[in-house]
């Protein structure tokens, strides 16, 4: 922050022909840094700005999009924040995709659904100070006053009529000292926000144009692909690479931490080259199975000996004295990311410096494990980001660029990377397994007075969310969590944790409702304004967005209403958003079938109609396909699906009507690429319950009953 302080006012110069503004901020922060006058050439063709606004003098805008698009929409968001601020017509913007630039932004990644929460105000003032610079340009011209001048997509405009584009001002916008503050829009005058924008690379994507990392090229790169180990506990004793070595095209074979790498002049023959490796591995740690998970699983939540992550009140009397008690034990599987780009990156690792090229979810923390690595400065480290066929978490981790990079470095040339669908599959890294038991305990009334839970997971944080809902509705509330340390490399997964406990918890409270003889959406609206009135301990979430969700789900559903319709309820919190959702089953031929699913999201003030209706549509397929069909199993510690010929994925068909809606309270936004998909697999299972009876409580559902799969 003290180097953007001293940057206030910097690089100003005299306007010249031809020239523009760009105005300087920085995109994590409130105030400008300045502005100066550049010449369009320059303005046009550098890729140096990053946090810059740029004006040219033909009226096009530049603006930077600083994080990583994962397909959530971010690099449209983000400069349509500025643009609404600056008051420009949509069509004058142009985005582009900024590289890595550590001084200029913060929070430079894509994770946990905050981005947008995290750079709402600072987005505002940016577009804002840029606009105020211009108004006070146009009255200094007109000699009237800065209150006088009003602007209109694009122009400054005079109260008695005459007009001056933001090009036309630029140069003497350049030389005004950017304000220290500036009024913002009333959220009611927006344009822009709030509006259907198309995403600014929807016209790329369609036409197959190479916006990817899969798709980067650079003269003299040579290809490479890594052999890794066949199962998790193993690791490399030894390798002959004759063979290989001698196959046409390869260039190079390496080996680095338990891995083999062939380089050569194409994939492809690196991919046929790989397969004449004589690779011998021997064994390292104990090589688990998907069996000795249950038994682990079932062992730990029986030990008395886990951590207490809260307590409330005197969760041993209130069981003692319950007039009811349910309890319900639930599991998933291990799963993978399964992003339909596969793991790729560039590197070429040079005498004392690295240029870095592709996909990633964290590309700071990537630069600084490179440049750690390697042993090089960290600002002799730059990335240049693509954009992603996928992330939903895995590109957090960079081992793959690290992998290109270290390559690179070994045969001293340009390398890409390249990882095969097996690679992906069988290599991590992936949602970890979990399972849970729950315990409520109701009292003569059907009021839940005391509420357990106990989670164990494949990893060392915490299997559970222990502030969430109904944690806070509930006197006494004990949450208890235990961790193996499993072999099995795991990590986040889109909506991490959350889910599948969002699931394993509002299928319990709709079978707790049931026992309690009350309407789930009633069962849900009594406890939170019990949250609401009379709260308990620390909370999360406001109970008020949470009533408002629910209700409103309900009305779009009619629940309760509609003849020959088997309805569930559910309903989360996560990512600072609210989502409730209704799925309906309806019999087709005799069977039950999903046929629809009802969203309603509490994500505060929509930026894009278009890119938050597909959010929740994207959520809500990839929850019902992975809730219904994902399961990555083990045997000997190697994965038994490396592929999509045995990992079931949800299939175009299957996809049931979606409606989905949202609360307009005009509250700033949250979080919107991860909160829909934690209460989907609750909603289907719930209807799942009234269509049919049963009650399921292990993912996926077509292994608790073959005739799932009769229901998308």
């Amino acid at each position: 922050m003290k180097n953007i302080q001293n940057r206030r006012g910097f690089l100003k110069s005299a306007a010249t022909a031809g020239s523009g503004l760009v105005l300087g901020f920085g995109w994590f922060t409130n105030q400008a840094f300045g502005a100066t006058v550049v010449d369009a050439e320059t303005i046009n063709k550098s890729l140096d700005f990053n946090a810059f606004l740029s004006i040219n003098p033909s009226g096009e805008i530049v603006i930077f999009s600083p994080n990583p698009e994962i397909g959530q929409g971010i690099k449209t968001a983000f400069p349509l924040i500025v643009a609404e601020e600056l008051d420009v017509a949509w069509q004058q913007v142009t985005v582009k995709q900024a590289a890595l630039d550590t001084n200029r932004f913060q929070r430079q990644l894509t994770g946990g659904s905050g981005a947008i929460k995290h750079s709402w105000e600072r987005l505002r003032e940016a577009g804002a100070t840029a606009r105020h610079m211009l108004m006070e340009a146009a009255a200094n011209k007109w000699n009237i006053g800065i209150t006088d001048v009003t602007t209109l997509e694009g122009y400054c405009l005079h109260p008695d009529g005459p007009r001056l584009s933001y090009a036309d001002l630029a140069n003497d916008a350049a030389l005004l000292t950017p304000p220290k503050k500036v009024q913002l829009k009333n959220p009611e005058d927006f344009k822009l926000i709030g509006a259907t924008i198309k995403g600014v690379d929807n016209e790329g994507v369609i036409m197959g144009k190479p916006m990817y990392g899969i798709d980067f090229k650079k003269e003299g790169m040579l290809h490479a692909q890594a052999v890794r180990p066949p199962a998790f506990g193993l690791k490399l004793k030894s390798f002959d690479a004759t063979a290989a070595k001698a196959m046409s095209g390869i260039t190079d074979v390496v080996s680095f931490d338990n891995k083999v790498a062939v380089v050569g002049k194409s994939t492809w023959e690196v991919m046929k080259a790989r397969k004449a490796l004589k690779i011998e591995w021997e064994k390292d740690r104990d090589l688990e199975s998907s069996e000795d998970h249950a038994s682990i699983f079932a062992k730990m939540l029986k030990d008395s000996e886990m951590t207490t992550r809260r307590k409330d009140g005197d969760v041993t009397k209130a069981f003692a004295e319950a007039a009811k008690i349910i309890e319900a034990d639930y599991s998933c599987p291990f799963l993978p990311h399964n992003a339909m780009e596969p793991m790729n990156f560039f590197a070429h690792v040079k005498d004392n410096s690295v240029e870095l090229v592709g996909p990633t979810q964290t590309p700071q923390r990537g630069q600084q494990q490179v440049a750690q690595m390697l042993n090089i400065p960290v600002e002799n480290v730059s990335v240049e980001l693509t954009k992603m066929g996928g992330g939903f978490g895995r590109r957090l981790n960079n081992d793959y660029a690290l992998e290109a990079a270290m390559i690179s470095s070994l045969t001293k040339q340009p390398i890409k990377l390249l990882w095969t669908r097996e690679d992906d599959m069988t290599g991590g890294i992936y949602r970890p397994a979990a399972a849970y038991k729950f315990r409520a305990a109701l009292d003569a009334q059907g009021n839940m007075t005391g509420f357990h839970l106990r989670g164990v997971g494949m990893f060392g944080g915490n299997p559970i969310r222990e502030d969430n809902f109904p944690v806070g509705a509930v006197e006494n509330v004990l949450m208890e969590v235990a961790s193996h340390d499993s072999p099995i490399t795991n990590g986040p997964w889109r909506a991490p944790i959350t889910n599948f406990l969002a699931y394993a918890e509002q299928a319990f409270l709709d079978e707790v409702a049931a026992a309690a003889k009350k309407d789930p959406v009633q069962f849900r609206l009594e406890l939170l304004e019990k949250a609401k009135s009379n709260p308990v301990g620390k909370l999360t979430y406001e109970p008020d967005r949470f009533i408002e969700t629910i209700k409103m789900v309900a009305d779009k559903a009619k629940w309760g209403k509609k003849k020959g319709v088997s309805q569930g309820l559910s309903v989360y919190f996560s990512h600072n958003s609210y989502v409730a959702q209704v799925a309906e089953m309806k019999k087709v031929q005799g069977k039950p079938t999903l046929s629809k699913v009802y969203a309603v999201t509490d994500c505060g003030i929509v930026i894009n109609q278009s890119g938050a209706q597909n959010q929740i549509y994207g959520a809500i397929i990839d929850g019902i396909g992975h809730a219904m069909y994902g399961n990555l199993t083990f045997k000997d510690g190697k994965p038994n699906e490396s592929n999509f010929d045995k990992y079931r994925l949800i299939r175009y068909n299957e996809v049931p009507e979606i409606e989905a809606y949202f609360v307009d309270n005009g509250i700033s936004p949250t979080g919107l690429g991860e909160p829909a998909l934690p209460p989907t697999g609750g909603a289907i299972a719930n209807a799942i319950f009234t269509a049919t009876g049963k009650r399921l409580y292990n993912q996926p559902f077509v292994l608790e009953d073959k005739k799932m799969e009769t229901i998308l």
